[in-house]
């Protein structure tokens, strides 16, 4: 079975039932499948079977309606920033056109934006069902359930939560972005006894910051939160748990290359940093004698679209070789220690920034925070770290370096602070650490 087939079985076995809320609109099962129905026979007359069919992932029932269709009618869906130049979205269809995709793709999701060195990886139909059974098994998903996705529905932090709301039947509502927090908010108004929702890190340190009183108020409603795409800080983990005390806090690993691979319910007393569980279902993973992490199961990637060339530098074997240094407990959990790439070699020592940055965010008066790389003139290379104070706030680089010099050894101590206005990241939320790197 494919999603779509599921789509199909809850349109018969609940017809009535709510499958999407978008703002006033509200679609049923048996209404979400008939338009998917139909739009299928135009696709069927438009596009020949295996066809790369390029799409705006716009927040909309209408586009959930067109990606399911295009499914439906044998073709390969490639959803694209909505707000993508015209000449960019018509360059990557040409380029796309020109390549076949294995038998049995469903997808093609570009890893990072949409120029330079961004990937169009395929995703599978099987993929894409183990996907969702992982995140059923893994974090509890329910047919009663309503999951709210706030995150752009081209990527596989939020379009993954479509596969088991729809694989169970149950409700998803869609809230454009998080700029408008009290559209966020009046999402969770709809009459379900459970609800849950997928936020990057940043926008869990923003509901801390200015709307912790209201977060607060969901705490016999709010099932689960899932976050992902980026290092969660301690101190926002430990917020988090405060504020919503019954609820499940999961911290995933995954990657549109792997898939969803384990998570961890950080929620449960301990609230470990860099934790992210234990395998799921459908997943294996392993440690290399460099430390790396890799990934195997059903969940993996079938390649880069039209470079196999790349495809093999990652994906040997039935396995995805990441570039996430981790490594895995005596209880058989994975803790993610930052990326390879990102790695700062200072003095000799090697530095995650991430720990850097997790430390620094426990100091009150600090909004964000990112570590980078500098020349020195006497050691010839230091740490940095860039910070956002709080509004009203300015920097205190002593009381920074001594909060710091409390909680890390003295080589990640960086040597340089400047406050800025905002560091830079990637439209998920991830800290966009090639821009340092100029």
């Amino acid at each position: 079975m494919i999603l779509e087939d599921y789509l199909e079985r809850n349109a018969r076995l609940y017809p009535q039932k709510t499958a999407v809320v978008c703002g006033e609109k509200v679609c049923t099962y048996e209404a979400l499948y008939e338009q998917v129905l139909a739009r299928t026979e135009v696709l069927k007359d438009q596009y020949p079977v295996g066809q790369i069919v390029c799409l705006r992932a716009y927040p909309t029932i209408d586009y959930l309606v067109e990606y399911f269709a295009l499914h439906r009618a044998g073709c390969v869906a490639a959803p694209l920033e909505r707000d993508m130049p015209e000449m960019t979205f018509q360059k990557i269809a040409r380029r796309l056109g020109a390549h076949s995709t294995p038998e049995g793709t469903a997808d093609i999701l570009y890893t990072t934006g949409t120029t330079g060195q961004s990937k169009g990886v395929m995703i599978s139909h099987r993929t894409i069902i183990a996907d969702a059974e992982n995140l059923i098994d893994g974090q509890g998903f329910t047919h009663e359930l309503a999951f709210v996705v706030n995150g752009p529905l081209n990527h596989i932090g939020s379009l993954s939560k479509i596969y088991p709301v729809i694989m169970l039947g149950a409700t998803l509502i869609i809230v454009d972005g998080m700029k408008d927090l009290n559209r966020f908010f009046a999402a969770f108004d709809y009459p379900a006894e459970k609800m849950a929702t997928f936020l990057v890190p940043a926008s869990i340190r923003m509901l801390i910051q200015f709307s912790s009183e209201q977060l607060a108020k969901m705490a016999d409603k709010m099932d689960f939160i899932e976050t992902g795409a980026a290092a969660i800080a301690q101190a926002d983990m430990e917020k988090l748990c405060e504020l919503l005390p019954k609820t499940r806090l999961y911290n995933t690993y995954a990657s549109t290359e792997t898939g969803i691979i384990a998570t961890y319910n950080y929620n449960n007393g301990k609230c470990v940093a860099g934790c992210l569980g234990r395998p799921m279902k459908h997943s294996r993973l392993l440690i290399t004698e460099g430390g790396l992490i890799a990934c195997q199961g059903d969940t993996l990637m079938s390649g880069y679209v039209g470079d196999p060339e790349r495809t093999a530098t990652i994906l040997r074997d039935h396995t995805v070789y990441t570039s996430d240094i981790g490594i895995v407990d005596e209880e058989g959990q994975l803790h993610l220690k930052g990326r390879e790439d990102d790695v700062i070699n200072v003095g000799g020592f090697k530095v995650a920034p991430t720990e850097v940055e997790d430390a620094a965010m426990a100091y009150p008066m600090l909004k964000d925070c990112i570590c980078i790389a500098t020349e020195h003139p006497i050691t010839g290379r230091a740490l940095k770290l860039l910070v956002v104070m709080n509004d009203g706030e300015t920097l205190n680089k002593r009381q920074l370096a001594l909060h710091l010099k409390e909680r890390l050894e003295p080589y990640k101590v960086p040597m340089l602070y400047e406050q800025v206005e905002k560091v830079a990241r990637t439209f998920n939320g991830k800290l966009n650490r090639k821009h340092y790197k100029r």
